[in-house]
C-alpha cells in the first residue's frame, strides 16, 4: 500500500501512530494485565504460568500471532463477570506498577516530541482499550485505539466487539482515524516492531522501525525505510530526522 495513492486529504493534524508492545514498552503489556487479575483472584496459577511462558517467547522471539491468540483467550476468559469499573481501576495500577517501569524512555520521549510539535500521537494497539487508554492518558498522548471488549450491564462478557486489533486491523483502524479528522496520511507517522504491523507502517507516509524483528528489519533495509535501535546514537538520529521532515 502506497501511502501517496491512500491519502485522506489535507489540512488535518498530523498524526503519529504508535504501537505498544515492545515499541513503546518491552514486552506485552496484556501479561501484566493477567498479573493482576491472577493478584485479585480472577484467574488461576496456571492461567499467570500460562501468560508468563507467552511473555517469556515474546520478548525473545517477537510478536507471533499464535501467542497473542493465548493470551487473547485467557484475557476473555479471565474477563467474563468482571464489573468494568474493577478492571479500569485495576488498569490504572498496573500501568504504575508493571508498565511504568517497562516503558523506552527514548520511544516515550520522541512520541512526546510529536505532542510538542504539534501532532496527535495515538497509539494503536492489540492491548485491551481499557489498558491502551490509560497509558495513552497517563503519557499525556492524544489517544488509543485497542482491542474492544464488551460489556453488558457494567459487567464483561468474555466477548469482544469485532475483532483483535491485529495486522491489517490496525491500518484499517488508524486510516478510519484519519479519515474522520482529516489527516493526510502521506504525512503521518508510524512506529513499530513487528513485521505484523507492516500494514500500519505502509499506511503512513513517515515509517520508522524501533528496535525491529527479523523480518522487518530486512523490510525496513530493502525499502529504505528509518530505522531506530534504542540507542543514543539512533535516538538522535531519529529525533533529528523527525524535526527535518515535519517542517
Amino acid at each position: 500500500m502506497n501511502a501517496s495513492n491512500d491519502d485522506a486529504g489535507g489540512g488535518g493534524p498530523v498524526i503519529a501512530f504508535f504501537d505498544v508492545d515492545n515499541t513503546l514498552m518491552r514486552g506485552a503489556s496484556v501479561y501484566h494485565v493477567g498479573g493482576g487479575a491472577y493478584r485479585r483472584g480472577y484467574v488461576t496459577l496456571r492461567d499467570l504460568l500460562r501468560f508468563a511462558w507467552t511473555q517469556a517467547r515474546f520478548v525473545a522471539v517477537g510478536e507471533n500471532l499464535r501467542h497473542l491468540e493465548i493470551v487473547r483467550e485467557k484475557a476473555l476468559g479471565l474477563a467474563v463477570g468482571i464489573p468494568q469499573s474493577e478492571v479500569e481501576q485495576l488498569a490504572e495500577e498496573i500501568f504504575d506498577s508493571k508498565i511504568q517501569p517497562r516503558l523506552w524512555p527514548e520511544s516515550v520521549g520522541l512520541a512526546r516530541e510529536h505532542i510538542a510539535m504539534g501532532h496527535q500521537v495515538w497509539l494503536v494497539t492489540a492491548t485491551p482499550s481499557v489498558v491502551a487508554n490509560v497509558i495513552a492518558r497517563r503519557l499525556g498522548l492524544t489517544g488509543a485505539i485497542g482491542t474492544e471488549l464488551e460489556t453488558s450491564d457494567g459487567h464483561y462478557t468474555g466477548n469482544l466487539i469485532g475483532h483483535m486489533l491485529h495486522g491489517p486491523l490496525k491500518a484499517d483502524a488508524a486510516r478510519g482515524l484519519a479519515e474522520r479528522i482529516g489527516s493526510a496520511l502521506s504525512e503521518c507517522w508510524a512506529y513499530s516492531d513487528s513485521r505484523n504491523d507492516l500494514p500500519l507502517l505502509e499506511l503512513a507516509g513517515h515509517r520508522v522501525v524501533v528496535n525491529p524483528d527479523s523480518v522487518l528489519l530486512r523490510h525496513a533495509v530493502t525499502h529504505g525505510w528509518s530505522i531506530m535501535n534504542l540507542n543514543k546514537k539512533s535516538i538522535r538520529a531519529a529525533r533529528r530526522r523527525l524535526r527535518r521532515e515535519a517542517n
